[in-house]
């Protein structure tokens, strides 16, 4: 460049200068761009973090639904009638004479107690429970089915003799082994006819199917 031209140059300068005209600059678009498409990112990304709880959610409550405990095939008003009948089922055993041995040893309720120590709705003693598979003889659902598993195990030992199934399930198999039937205890005896009774009016009472 020659010295006039340079010279030409910088009047113009000093006049913009004056006149506070200020030549454009190069504007980066690259940078803007890229801001503009994080903040859609992260936006984005924020809508994917709020949305999904409510996916989870959706989920979860879908996946623990309380599933039916079934029907219960015993009148209306049984106490646990459902899980007593599914029980009774699973463990090929008598329903009616399953709710009726319940009934004799704690009339339906789940936190009864024995002084010899036998505990919940079918009364099982802790050894027993364990060996049955109890491990909360309070919860109604395990004493149900631990009872019905222990008295399938007696109607087994007797060869389906519901008597002496029920005497061993209330004084133990070794005393009915010992007396060849009912031992001649009378809370044995008594136990054996009211289960009895007690089961004979659970089937003839009108059921809920």
């Amino acid at each position: 460049m020659s010295i006039e031209a340079a010279m030409s140059r910088i009047s113009q300068i000093q006049a913009m200068l004056t006149t506070g005209i200020v030549p454009p600059a190069t504007q980066p678009t690259t940078p803007a761009a890229s801001f503009s498409s994080q903040l859609a990112n992260a936006q984005g990304a924020a809508m994917n973090i709020a949305a999904a709880p409510t996916g989870a959610t959706a989920t979860t409550a879908a996946t623990t639904t309380t599933a039916s405990t079934g029907v219960s095939e015993l009148p209306p008003g049984t106490p646990y009638g459902a899980e007593i009948t599914a029980a009774a089922k699973a463990n090929g055993i008598d329903q009616a004479l399953l709710a009726g041995l319940i009934k004799q040893e704690s009339n339906f309720n789940p936190n009864a107690g024995s002084g010899a120590g036998a505990r919940g709705l079918t009364q099982l003693m802790p050894t027993t429970a364990a060996g049955l598979g109890v491990s909360n003889v309070l919860d109604p659902v395990q004493s149900i089915n631990g009872g019905a598993k222990y008295l399938k195990q007696q109607l087994d030992a007797f060869g389906g003799d519901v008597t002496k199934a029920l005497a061993a399930y209330n004084a133990g198999p070794g005393a009915v082994k010992r007396f060849g039937g009912v031992p001649p205890y009378s809370e044995t005896q008594n136990y054996v006819r009211i289960v009895q009774a007690n089961a004979a009016s659970f089937r003839t009472a009108p059921s809920e199917i």
